[in-house]
């Protein structure tokens, strides 16, 4: 009677585990849950994340196939039916796993990651837009070089976040006709931007899910990152690292434009210190 109820036991939990991979891999099969890409460099994105998906997902499927195998084969009332086995089994059956999975992050991952890296942290084309965004809690602050094509100096004690909220050298006649917003990015789509990131206090992270970019944004240090929009609109810009009671709030857009829409705005701004 009990080896009856451990093997009906066995039986229902190898199901459980065949139903739950079922339902788990056809969620990834059957339902777009990815946002539509808006970037050059979004599709070597993704390419890397179904590749991950994929593989992963076939190591799941195995690993659960498995498991439901000695669950049915190996009921847990009753006479035992282990058998024990030798050294270089276990071995094998340790090591093979180990191997694959390595052979999937490292090999596969840096092969299929080599371009994409390159597109977003290579040294960015002569015509590339140049532009600074700055973090701080809770916003972000962005700027652009002005006509003379220049970023001019900021000076720490100069930061005053209603009058000179990057700390502009008044000083220094580069910074004169620099641009500075609020939350608001504007980008010509088709063209490479280049974006140089820093914080003015914690750590943030410059997030446009949509154009598949995230960089963090380290204290202390300038990173940059570059990627080409391709399609017109509005995009959300996120902080993806928690940075303070206000994180929530800390958002601001990107407006994609044509070229030549993008290079009206630009002729119609004056510099922050104009």
């Amino acid at each position: 009677m009990r080896a009856e109820r451990g093997a009906a036991d066995g039986a229902a939990l190898a199901l459980f585990f065949a139903v739950l991979t079922a339902l788990t891999v056809g969620a990834f099969l059957f339902h777009e849950w990815r946002p539509p890409v808006a970037s050059q460099h979004g599709k070597g994105v993704d390419t890397l994340i179904t590749y991950l998906l994929a593989t992963t997902g076939l190591v799941f499927i195995l690993g659960h196939a498995v498991l439901a195998w000695f669950l049915w084969k190996n009921p847990g009332e009753g006479p035992s039916r282990y058998k024990p086995v030798r050294p270089r089994v276990e071995w094998l059956w340790a090591l093979a796993p180990a191997f694959g999975m390595a052979l999937i992050a490292e090999v596969g991952v840096f092969f299929l990651s080599k371009p994409v890296w390159a597109q977003v942290y290579g040294p960015p084309p002569a015509d590339a837009v140049q532009v600074e965004v700055v973090g701080k809690q809770f916003e972000w602050l962005v700027r652009y070089a002005g006509k003379d094509g220049k970023f001019g100096r900021t000076l720490p004690e100069r930061v005053d976040d209603a009058e000179n909220p990057l700390g502009l050298d008044k000083d220094d006649a580069a910074a004169t006709d620099d641009i500075v917003l609020r939350g608001s990015l504007h980008l010509p789509a088709g063209r490479a931007v280049f974006v140089r990131l820093r914080s003015h206090d914690v750590l943030h992270s410059f997030s446009i899910p949509l154009f598949r970019v995230k960089q963090d944004v380290v204290p202390g240090m300038s990173i940059s990152v570059r990627f080409t929009p391709e399609t017109p609109g509005t995009y959300e810009i996120a902080c993806a690292e928690l940075c303070g009671l206000g994180h929530y709030k800390m958002r601001g857009f990107a407006y994609v434009k044509g070229p030549e829409e993008f290079q009206k705005w630009m002729d119609a701004q004056e510099g922050f210190l104009e």
